[in-house]
This record gives structure tokens, C-alpha cells and sequence, in this order.
């Protein structure tokens, strides 16, 4: 009688127990690790404060703090051996040292919105390195400048800078508790993208530990090197310690609107106006177009409501005459728009009313929920009768929503090969997908996946293609994986290398080669080395 092979469920379950008698065995490579720590560390801020392990009596509540997407809190996830909540950079060089001494993976964790849980999760032996306890903020008001380290959040440096200046903002990204880190390594973007561009195009140095644990500032870790982290992914490169950013002029008040529309309002033809005219728009202007499935007029029946939310950096007095000229179509009124400073446009953006007091944006407990996410770039309007279809397919999956996000200004000026985020001039709008579920369980994670799936494959002919471009920010592994223990570049450059960066993975692998030729520093869709 032959001899049946073991289940996966089998095999998965004999792996956690090894794991476990390891982890108990003196000698695993988990208490080598630990043990390893004091030594690479500063004798005066000691690792043992920073160490939860499985045992730990916190280890539960540190790690699930800092997940957005309940898909990667599941029993069935594969959870790290160990977390270094670092409180200091030595921490941070320690834990380099001693997992690759050790044979143990580091992923590196800042605000916990990885949408693919990348950053703490995989499936070999690992620890996460969580950056949350390193976010101090240091401004220079008078050359206009700001250190920012990488555990701190978008809100709190928002909140940071309208505490001592009005005029001085900076153009990052809406959702206030994303961390720093990763929100600027993946080219983070905002509603003042048109005006000054991405985050990554404001990055002016950073200090990075790279696989030896040295502490690199923009000088010692080279241009290449340099270049690659602002868009190209941080994490394949070494750990961003901090950023020095660029702050921008903002006026003492600015313009915020949200106009709503179903589609028995005439949503679909102002949504395909918005396409002629979004990147034409002055650069002060950015609206943001976002469907969304909604509750109709009759009782029981579904409809699309697409709101058109907006800022202008500048008042009600300026704005009006240019929206009536350039985009009369959406009707905007006087009594839709209200002037408020520049943080608490933020507070706006954020999805708070506009009364909400700003230190709102201090903040750091997460909105978790099961999610979706996926991204796309679209080059030519999208017909009405395509964007009808479009209306009818969300709907049926009801649990969804989209954002369409203008290019034009600033955004089409800087040359694709200037950082690694190569979607630059020719785009129209940048497109993300958004599917939400509040069900646990296997069979609801697979239905509203398999949605997600079907719609992004449903707006193929819509979109840019050969690539079809996505965004970083908004991982999605659908679109590429290399196995976290794999340096196959074949794999990357034909799947997410292409789609991520276009032409300038090569050059990204460049910069892996010459910092990490060994690729210590790796994921599912990270940069390999030549």
C-alpha cells in the first residue's frame, strides 16, 4: 500500500512544535540572539527593556498594536520569535548584528499599515524590529528643515510643525497614524503632491544601519545607495534610522471641500470631467475622487456616491473663480468650502470634522479592520459607459471603495529617473482599490479577496499597461513575490521589479549589490542583489 504523504495542516503544525522545543533548547538560535544583544549595545540604554518574546507576558498586545489589517492577526499566522521594540540606536545595530550571527530573519516594523503584513510576518525564523519607540522630531525653523525618525507618525509630525510655525508644512500623506518609515521609503504622496511632489522628492538626507550595523548618513552610504531608498523600498536596503526632510511653505489658511454626488445626481459625468481637467487644474488645487458603494433612495438598493474632496492652498476668494472656469461641472459653492489653517486641514483629510481638536493627529492607536488593498495608474480617460460598468461591479461587491488621485504640476515636471518611484509625467490619476470586511474567518477572507481580484482584473483595459503600474505604498503580492529565501532576480524584474519601478529597478539592484550582497535584508517583493 502506498504510503500517503502528510497534510499541509500536518506539516504546518510539526514546524510550530520544532520552533517551539528550539526556542526552548539553550542553545536554539532564538537565546543565542538574545544573548547576543547586550553585547552590540549602548551600557546605558540595555536591550532587556526592549526584548519581548513568546513567553512575554506584553508580547500579544506589542505585536497586535501595531497591525492595521486583521488578515495578519489570525491564530494561523506565523507570528516572530521575538520583538525588539528599539529605544535606542543601538538596539537597532544589535539586532542587525546578532540575527545575521544567528541565522534569524529581521523585519522591520514602523506604523503597522503594511498592507501585506510584510513587516511582520514571514515564513522562515524571524524577529520584528519595531521602530514605534524611536520618533523624536527635531525642527530648524530658520533653514526650513526637520529631522524625523522613522518610528514617529505622519500626525505627529503634522502636529509637531503647527506648534511652532503656520507657514510650514509638509506634503506627505492623509492617514495620520501611518509611521514615517515606511510611508516616505515606498514614496509617499499627499494632497500637496502637484505643488512640491512626494515625500521622497523633500528628502534631503538619512541616517540608515546597514548589515554590518554602521550608521550611514547620505555621505558615507553613497548616492546609489542614497537614490534608492527614497521610493525604492528602505527595508531591502538596511533600517532608516531617520529622515531629513524638506519642510514647504503653506499659506496661514487654506481652502478644504467635500462635494458629494450619486450617480442619479449626474456622479458619472462630473467624475469623467474631473479626468479632462484634474492635471490641467492650478498646482495650489488638488481633488481627490472617491466612489463609493452607498445606500440608495429606495429601501434595500445600492447606489455609487463619489465624492469630490478637495484643497486649494489659498482662500475661498481665489479659489472659486478658478474651479468655476476650469471645472464648472462640479457646482462648487462658497457654503461647501471652508478656510482653516493648514493642520487642521490635515485633521480634514484624515476623515475628522473639521471642529476636531488637532491633537487628534498625537494619536497612534490604529483604525483594524480585514482588508484588500491594490493600485493602478491610468494615462487616458476612462469612458462613461466603461465608468458605468465600473459603478455596477462595486455594487455587487458593496464592501469597497476607490480613490482617484490627480497628477499634474509638480508631478509631471521631475524626471522618472530622479528617485526610484518612476510614475511621473503621463499619468492622469493614480488609482486605488479598497476592499473591507469586518468577518473572521477563512471563507469571508477568500470571497472578498477573490472580489478585489476579479475587479482589478475587470479594469484591465482601463489602465496602464505593459507594465501595469503599481504603487509601493499600497503593496499588493497578487501582482509578484520572490520566496523570502530566494534571490531570484529573474522573478523580480519580470513581476513587481517592472510594475513597482519600471526602469529603474536595475539601477535599484545596483544599490542592493553594493550594500547588501548577501541579501540579508529581504522579503517577498524586496530588491535583490546581482
Amino acid at each position: 500500500m502506498k504510503r500517503m504523504k502528510p497534510s499541509s495542516l500536518l506539516l504546518n503544525t510539526i514546524v510550530t512544535m520544532l520552533l517551539y522545543v528550539l526556542q526552548a533548547t539553550s542553545d536554539s538560535p532564538l537565546n543565542n540572539f538574545i544573548h547576543c544583544l547586550p553585547h552590540h549595545s549602548h551600557p546605558k540604554s540595555p536591550t532587556s527593556a526592549a526584548i519581548y518574546t513568546q513567553n512575554s507576558s506584553s508580547y500579544s498586545s506589542i505585536l497586535l498594536a501595531r497591525i492595521s489589517n486583521l488578515r495578519f492577526s489570525t491564530s494561523s499566522t506565523p507570528k516572530p520569535l521575538a520583538i525588539i521594540a528599539a529605544k535606542h540606536e543601538s538596539h537597532v545595530q544589535a539586532t542587525i548584528i546578532c540575527a545575521k550571527s544567528h541565522g534569524l530573519q529581521i523585519r522591520i516594523r514602523s506604523g503597522g499599515h503594511d498592507y501585506e503584513g510584510l513587516s511582520y510576518v514571514s515564513e522562515v525564523p524571524f524577529v520584528v524590529l519595531d521602530m514605534f519607540n524611536l520618533r523624536s522630531i527635531h525642527l530648524n525653523l530658520a533653514n526650513g528643515i526637520a529631522w524625523v525618525q522613522s518610528g514617529a507618525t505622519i500626525g505627529e509630525l503634522y502636529y509637531r510643525i503647527s506648534q511652532r510655525s503656520n507657514v510650514y508644512g509638509f506634503p506627505a500623506g492623509a492617514c495620520p497614524t501611518v509611521g514615517i518609515g515606511g510611508h516616505i521609503s515606498g514614496g509617499g504622496y499627499g494632497n500637496m503632491m502637484r505643488k512640491y511632489g512626494l515625500t521622497v522628492d523633500n528628502v534631503i538626507d538619512a541616517k540608515l544601519v546597514d548589515v554590518n550595523g554602521r550608521i550611514l548618513d547620505r555621505k558615507s552610504m553613497g548616492e546609489d545607495v542614497f537614490w534608492a531608498i527614497r521610493g525604492g523600498g528602505g527595508s531591502s536596503f538596511g533600517v532608516i534610522l531617520s529622515w531629513k526632510i524638506k519642510l514647504v511653505p503653506v499659506p496661514p489658511k487654506v481652502t478644504v471641500f467635500r462635494v458629494k454626488k450619486t450617480i442619479e445626481e449626474g456622479a458619472t459625468d462630473v467624475a469623467y470631467q474631473w479626468q479632462l481637467v484634474a492635471t490641467k487644474l492650478h498646482e495650489d488645487l488638488f481633488i481627490r475622487v472617491m466612489p463609493e458603494v452607498v445606500n440608495g433612495s429606495k429601501e434595500g438598493k445600492k447606489t455609487i456616491q463619489v465624492s469630490f474632496i478637495g484643497q486649494f492652498l489659498g482662500e475661498i476668494d481665489r479659489l472659486l473663480p478658478l474651479v468655476n472656469k476650469s471645472f464648472p461641472e462640479l457646482g462648487l459653492q462658497r457654503s461647501d468650502c471652508t478656510e482653516i489653517p493648514w493642520v487642521n486641514s490635515t485633521v480634514f483629510w484624515a476623515d475628522y470634522s473639521i471642529e476636531t481638536p488637532i491633537n487628534i493627529l498625537l494619536s497612534r492607536k490604529l483604525s483594524q479592520i480585514f482588508l484588500k488593498s491594490k493600485s493602478d495608474y491610468v494615462k487616458k480617460p476612462i469612458p462613461k459607459a466603461a465608468m458605468e460598468k465600473i459603478w455596477d461591479f462595486m455594487v455587487k461587491g458593496e464592501n469597497v471603495w476607490m480613490q482617484w488621485n490627480p497628477y499634474g504640476g509638480r508631478m509631471h515636471e521631475i524626471s522618472p529617473s530622479a528617485t526610484p518611484f518612476p510614475h511621473r509625467a503621463g499619468n492622469l490619476f493614480l488609482i486605488q482599490y479598497y476592499t473591507f470586511w469586518e468577518e473572521e474567518g477563512i471563507e469571508a477572507t477568500n470571497h472578498y479577496v477573490n472580489f478585489s481580484r476579479s475587479f482589478y482584473e475587470f479594469m484591465t483595459p482601463y489602465v496602464s499597461r505593459s507594465p501595469r503600474e503599481a504603487f509601493l505604498d499600497y503593496r499588493d503580492l497578487d501582482i509578484g513575490t520572490n520566496p523570502s529565501n530566494s534571490t531570484n532576480l529573474h522573478i523580480a524584474r519580470r513581476t513587481y521589479g517592472s510594475k513597482y519601478y519600471k526602469d529603474n529597478f536595475e539601477r535599484l539592484v545596483h544599490a542592493k549589490t553594493l550594500i547588501d550582497p548577501e541579501n540579508f535584508f529581504k522579503d517577498e517583493q524586496s530588491i535583490p542583489p546581482h
